[in-house]
């Protein structure tokens, strides 16, 4: 069999990768809604969301291996034909979630005032930020349900039913939103609560949905709902890695925040600029890496050429991220002088944005790489050579170049050149690891380690 029966037609990668973006973007796009409708009320809620909300995104951002480590594992069983098995990982995940949602509310009722006072420089904005936090923290081990569903449907490659749940549960948030905060007819509504209550009302439709969706797939399967603490064990070592990869990404981001707020308003509204555009093009790269999760996952733990169809995948969507990185550069390039301005007109800050942005265009085509080999490395379950070579990533590119921006006065040309030597420290990581093919350790389990 020839390298070319092992190619996958590109509409199966973009069967799954299609789906997969409007989920990423659902969140985010949310955000911009409920920014919209507590802006409304005045400058300390719309403060307070902003120290909140970032507190909040901590859940989803580390407990993320929820997702990802589910879908490697739940990937490699479906590859293998244990369809039933793959819906037991979703099974554990989901106990694991709820576990874990229930400590995060604890912990999180404990600490909210302590952390949002530090945070908003106490007074008004930290009660505001603690008012909307004790309410939301009440939607955590829903979110982490929410995660744990999308990791196990998207092993069974199966990403158009979270599309739905996810959409059904923030189009009842965006809806109820408005009328919980600015009230309706004679009521005044609840000011900053309501968007609190909107989001844990939406997050409670989509929770539900995936529970029901995991529910009628073990009964289908004759998968037993009971804890198995063998499997969460394994599951609880992916996510370890995980978490500090993670880890890893919080230290390089807030550390560039940090140094930027040094150089002066303009700087730091400048990187903010960037570093959204940054994340926006990341959730189109993150659905191929998605899709590549699920594909080489099920590709490793099938019996039959499992390896040289996980190796083909590896190239093919290795491609398709170099493509899609090419035109984003381009397109980022082309659009230099015309997208700033559309986010602030301040004069000052558009004199500094292009420090940033043409670290950010160059970088694209790097970027798409990278996402792509990262969804292949994780559908492998090479969590472990992930997480050391991030970490070292951060410790010896970004995070010695941001610090030495402040040092030496480098401003956003330091900040953005660690950035750029840390995908690069990233890409060549990466790159020798799918070249080795180390990673293709076929087999419905992946052996610890």
């Amino acid at each position: 069999m020839t390298l070319t029966s092992d190619r996958l037609p590109a509409r199966e990668v973009l069967r799954l990768a299609a789906p997969a973006l409007p989920v990423l973007a659902a969140e985010p796009l949310y955000l911009l809604v409920d920014t919209a409708v507590v802006g409304r009320l005045g400058a300390v809620p719309l403060a307070g969301l902003a120290v909140a909300a970032v507190l909040f995104a901590q859940v989803t951002s580390q407990l993320n291996f929820l997702s990802y480590g589910t879908t490697a594992r739940a990937a490699r069983l479906y590859g293998a034909g244990r369809r039933g098995d793959a819906v037991g990982e979703g099974v554990q995940a989901t106990w694991l979630a709820l576990a874990v949602g229930l400590v995060v509310i604890v912990v999180g009722q404990l600490v909210a005032r302590p952390v949002a006072t530090a945070l908003g420089d106490g007074g008004a904005i930290a009660d505001a930020a603690v008012s909307w936090l004790r309410v939301a923290l009440f939607g955590a081990p829903l979110v982490l349900v929410t995660l744990a569903g999308n990791g196990w449907m998207r092993g069974v490659q199966d990403t158009a039913r979270p599309l739905r749940y996810v959409l059904a549960g923030n189009g009842l948030s965006a809806v109820s939103c408005f009328v919980l905060v600015h009230g309706v007819g004679g009521w005044a509504g609840l000011g900053l609560v309501g968007s609190a209550i909107a989001n844990v009302a939406g997050q409670t439709v989509g929770a539900g949905l995936f529970l029901g969706a995991l529910v009628r797939a073990a009964r289908a399967e004759g998968v037993p709902l009971r804890l198995r603490p063998a499997v969460l064990r394994m599951q609880l070592a992916l996510g370890r890695d995980l978490i500090a990869r993670s880890l890893a990404f919080q230290a390089c981001f807030l550390s560039a925040a940090a140094v930027a707020t040094r150089f002066g308003a303009a700087s730091a509204a400048a990187h903010q600029i960037v570093l959204q555009l940054w994340f926006f093009q990341a959730l189109v790269l993150d659905a191929v890496a998605i899709a590549a999760q699920s594909l080489v996952g099920a590709a490793l733990g099938s019996p039959e050429r499992g390896a040289e169809r996980a190796k083909a995948l590896a190239r093919q969507v290795t491609r398709y991220g170099l493509v899609l990185g090419v035109g984003f550069g381009a397109l980022f390039a082309a659009l230099s002088g015309v997208l700033p301005p559309v986010f602030t007109p301040d004069p000052a800050v558009l004199a500094v944005v292009p420090v940033a942005w043409w670290f950010f265009a160059a970088m694209q085509p790097v970027a798409g790489v990278v996402f792509a080999l990262d969804g292949v490395l994780l559908g492998a379950g090479d969590a472990a050579y992930l997480r050391t070579t991030t970490l070292a990533a951060a410790v010896l590119g970004f995070l010695p170049l941001i610090w030495a921006s402040l040092a030496f006065g480098w401003g956003l040309a330091g900040i953005w050149a660690g950035l750029t030597l840390f995908m690069l420290f990233r890409l060549l990581a990466v790159g020798l690891r799918a070249r080795s093919d180390r990673w293709v350790v076929t087999g419905a389990v992946r052996p610890a380690g």
